[in-house]
């Protein structure tokens, strides 16, 4: 009997990346762990404890036997009506409970919604610089990634006339994030009604990440797609969490909200996936966004400063050009000017390369661009201290100043 070469890991799973933000926030931890003073800025989390009013909730949740129990795959009916209320205060997009599936995080939300929507050889439109996993999750449904590249000049957004260009008649959905991870952007409620618009005219799909929509500053303004662009409500998923709004990552609980059908069928979906989601974590949610804003406030008020303190020392380091993020916690600055500059006798010739240098030489991990789709650029998170913040960007600074022709 001849040996089978198939190989033992599928050719759908094998293709998928690591999470680069992930693997470089483990890199940076094991470092550290090593006696490293090494410093991240890779992770995409608050560095703020959950608040004490929702964590006494989870406690004393875990002791009520009513919670060691299966409950509907959807979400708990109370949070899911809590998630639909919240909706409507926050964004002003009114929906029933029925059109929201609470999901483990926002990227099972990302996953089910791609999942449930595409079918093999479907495109997407994606704007980029993208969040790592969007392509990934992607390719798993068997759609097809049609990256569309606004840079620094362009405050990272794309335009109508790029989408227009990139429409083909294969073409599904359009995927939207406002504000963005990893740029930090945030389009203006017009543009986001004209993209609505168009998208509508197309007769295609928007699904819209409004995970960040509390983390703006200055005189940004997030808005919700279907609010100011009512025509594309039946053709479009909302995606959201408690992780960024109330520091709670670890706790796992996002959301998916759009029309009944779609909502049905990736609740079916779940069903066989992961059934439902904790319980504790599902009555903590309920809390939270049942609750008032306030954490929220103190964390925004905290990243706005650290936002400013970060832009302005990135933009003294020669060679590095940093535009000023409007929302979420990243900064996005090029790079581009110092690739294939002499760093300690190493010539980088991509962002990849200039990053891992950096981690070497100035102990500081940041996320390089070729895992946002834009090779040429760091990913810097600001939601870290700010002693810590100060220290490692001129840490990374005193290295790259050191580059020579």
């Amino acid at each position: 009997m001849s040996e089978r070469t198939t190989s033992r890991v599928s050719a759908r799973i094998s293709a998928i990346a690591e999470s680069a933000t992930l693997a470089v926030d483990a890199k940076a931890k094991a470092l550290k762990a090593a006696g490293r003073p090494v410093i991240g800025f890779g992770a995409g989390e608050p560095d703020f404890p959950t608040p004490e009013a929702i964590v006494k909730v989870a406690a004393d949740a875990a002791s009520n036997p009513v919670n060691h129990k299966y409950t509907p795959a959807a979400g708990l009916p109370e949070l899911r009506q809590a998630i639909a209320d919240k909706t409507a205060r926050d964004s002003h997009l009114h929906v029933k409970a029925s059109q929201v599936l609470v999901t483990n995080g926002g990227k099972q939300a990302v996953y089910q919604t791609f999942a449930t929507l595409l079918d093999p050889g479907d495109e997407v439109l994606l704007p980029a610089p993208y969040w790592t996993t969007y392509p990934e999750a992607i390719a798993l449904a068997g759609g097809i990634a049609v990256p569309i590249v606004a840079d620094e000049t362009a405050d990272y957004l794309v335009t109508l006339e790029q989408l227009d260009a990139a429409l083909t008649d294969r073409t599904k959905l359009l995927l939207f994030c406002s504000p963005s991870n990893p740029t930090g952007s945030v389009y203006p409620p017009e543009q986001v009604a004209a993209i609505g618009r168009w998208a509508a005219e197309k007769g295609i799909w928007v699904v819209t990440d409004e995970i960040y929509e509390h983390l703006v500053y200055g005189d940004a303004v997030h808005v919700s797609m279907p609010v100011v662009a009512p025509e594309i409500v039946d053709r479009c998923v909302v995606l959201n969490g408690v992780a960024k709004t109330y520091a709670m990552t670890g706790w796992r609980v996002g959301w998916m909200i759009g029309p009944q059908d779609v909502i049905t069928a990736a609740t079916n979906l779940q069903s066989h996936l992961s059934s439902n989601v904790a319980n504790v974590s599902q009555r903590a949610a309920l809390e939270a966004v049942s609750g008032g804003l306030d954490a929220v406030e103190m964390m925004r008020e905290a990243f706005d400063r650290r936002r400013k303190l970060m832009v302005r020392l990135l933009s003294e380091i020669p060679g590095v050009t940093c535009p000023e993020p409007k929302g979420a916690f990243y900064c996005y600055p090029s790079v581009a000017g110092l690739i294939g500059k002499d760093l300690g006798g190493v010539r980088p010739t991509s962002s990849a390369e200039l990053a891992a240098l950096v981690l070497e030489h100035a102990e500081v991990a940041v996320v390089p661009g070729e895992a946002f789709g834009t090779p040429g650029y760091f990913r810097l998170s600001y939601a870290l201290g700010d002693e810590d913040l100060e220290t490692g960007v001129r840490r990374m600074g005193d290295f790259l100043r050191t580059a020579k022709d």
